[in-house]
């Protein structure tokens, strides 16, 4: 047995089984993620229950949430009658009931014992509102613009809400596109007369092109407007009526109505076209409701955005830190303090780093930058307030310290054969570095990287004093110069799962979108990796050669 124990035979299978028990806890971690997150948009059959109550028999109609046992002990403390032949568990029913603006909650907790019967029936609907969430009852009948009452036509009911679902996204894009471009030259066209007033070379030639320019777009903003408002009336097409668990009939607004859905009376194939239809709609939508519904499209971009603004930032700084410690520093104490000093800053907490960059960055950087440059925008910040350059700079500093060190490893990996070849053949040291070492090192590189986009990807903290926003009105990139805005606000998907998880006024309801939201994020996370390691691969295998 000592011999064995000697030989390190059971070192390495310690930890072999740790690194197989790490695994396993991840899969089982991405597979609940994925579960919770991507089953929420499986279509649950919308039941109707009898239930039985002081006041006689109640109706409650909803989804089925989850279910759950209760102990009996807790049930006689809250005042509940138990049934003659008495268990120590009973099962009870969190059932979503929606119709959030009459109920006043979105979940009912039903005891199975006090529940007479249940049925599906094939007419109930579930409807999707772009407010006050899921609406469940039976639709009964359309009321046009006139009030006059119609029977429902499913097929004339799905035509009516794809002709408001194209107008929507007209209106969306004269807002978001075209008035907002006007928007942005008036304001554009504001600074540059405010400018050379400040400057004192605003003349009558000028003033009066000015003048010109901000009348032709005034002009085209009226144009727009009118539009916008003619599509808004005809947004106004009638009322859809439902009759509620109450038996009320509830009249819904039809431009407030996003889709109406018959989960009980689909078919697997429905089902699944359902599940793919909201699966879409969550990745390439906005978030509405307080980011209680809807997608996360400007999350999933202002992630990738801030990655790959960071990932452009800290790899060269990165990698000319590690150069010039390693390659061309003297070997003395002074060098071996600011290893250490680098080593050390990998351990500094993140939100540290969102306070330097809530203070450097932001208030001291970015108020140079609009002192000097953006005097006309005075007192309205530009650079000087948060905004996705200074978060990918806080991001980039936070990472620094894990590229430094990969890098350096991997130059101290280079036999020194390779450098004193190079030296032979008459190149220079700066040559030397440039066409060999540093390809040769480059693997290392992309490995420092691959480390800082995993650690960069999911940092909340510091986001939150430097440019993350709960709804950002607009995204980093649009159609006006210079194309890409990086003084803008961002949304982020950390950030967006923080909010939704904790913030928001819904959150038993809005629960699911936080385990869908970070399954995606882990997905964009290891989308990242996987091209890092990707590229890193193809370097591996470029340079083997030389390396051997």
């Amino acid at each position: 047995m000592r011999p064995w124990i000697k030989s390190g035979t059971p070192w390495v299978w310690m930890t072999a089984g740790m690194v197989s028990i790490s695994l396993i806890a991840i899969l089982g971690v991405l597979l609940l993620l994925g579960y919770r997150g991507l089953g929420y948009f499986w279509p649950t059959p919308v039941t109707s229950f009898e239930l039985e109550t002081d006041q006689g028999i109640e109706t409650v109609v909803g989804q089925i949430y989850r279910t759950d046992q209760v102990d009996a002990t807790q049930l006689i403390d809250a005042g509940i009658r138990l049934p003659e032949f008495r268990q120590k568990t009973y099962l009870r029913l969190v059932v979503k009931i929606g119709n959030r603006e009459r109920e006043g909650i979105d979940f009912r907790q039903l005891l199975a014992f006090k529940v007479k019967s249940q049925h599906t029936p094939i007419e109930m609907a579930m409807v999707e509102r772009n407010e006050n969430g899921m609406f469940y009852g039976k639709p009964t009948a359309y009321l046009d613009q006139k009030g006059r009452r119609h029977g429902l036509v499913v097929s004339e009911l799905r035509q009516r809400l794809d002709d408001l679902a194209a107008r929507r996204e007209v209106i969306n894009d004269i807002e978001q596109v075209h008035l907002a471009s006007v928007n942005y030259q008036l304001e554009q066209l504001r600074l540059e007369e405010k400018s050379l007033a400040l400057g004192g070379k605003l003349d009558k030639q000028a003033q009066g092109r000015i003048s010109s320019r901000r009348a032709q777009l005034l002009g085209q903003y009226q144009q727009l407007e009118k539009a916008l408002n003619q599509l808004r009336d005809k947004q106004q097409t009638g009322h859809l009526v439902m009759e509620d668990s109450h038996g009320d009939e509830v009249v819904l607004p039809l431009e407030n109505v996003m889709n109406v859905w018959y989960p009980n009376a689909m078919s697997s194939v429905d089902k699944l076209a359902f599940w793919g239809h909201q699966v879409a709609a969550f990745l390439s939508e906005a978030p509405r409701d307080s980011n209680a519904a809807g997608g996360v499209f400007p999350a999933i971009f202002g992630t990738v955005l801030l990655v790959l603004l960071m990932s452009v930032i800290v790899t060269p700084l990165g990698v000319v830190a590690a150069v010039y410690l390693h390659e061309y520093a003297p070997k003395t104490g002074f060098t071996r303090l600011i290893r250490i000093a680098v080593v050390n800053l990998a351990g500094v907490p993140s939100i540290v780093y969102g306070v330097f960059g809530l203070g450097f960055f932001v208030y001291f950087i970015g108020g140079t930058i609009d002192d000097v440059f953006y005097q006309a925008a005075q007192p309205a910040p530009v650079f000087g307030s948060p905004g996705i350059l200074w978060s990918a700079l806080t991001l980039a500093i936070l990472t620094l310290p894990v590229v430094i060190v990969s890098t350096e490893e991997g130059l101290a990996r280079i036999p020194t054969s390779v450098r004193h070849g190079a030296f032979a053949l008459g190149a220079t040291q700066s040559e030397m570095l440039w066409r060999v070492v540093l390809p040769m090192a480059s693997p290392a590189m992309m490995t420092g990287l691959i480390l800082a986009v995993a650690r960069a990807a999911g940092e909340v903290a510091p986001l939150m004093l430097v440019g993350a926003v709960k709804v950002a009105p607009s995204l980093p990139i649009d159609g006006n110069f210079p194309f890409l805005h990086l003084e803008r606000k961002f949304m982020h998907l950390g950030y967006h799962i923080y909010d939704v998880g904790f913030q928001s006024a819904h959150i038993e309801t809005a629960r699911p979108l936080v385990y869908a939201t970070s399954f995606l994020l882990v997905s964009v996370i290891v989308a990242l990796n996987l091209s890092a390691i990707g590229i890193r691969h193809y370097l591996r295998e470029k340079y083997r050669a030389l390396e051997l």
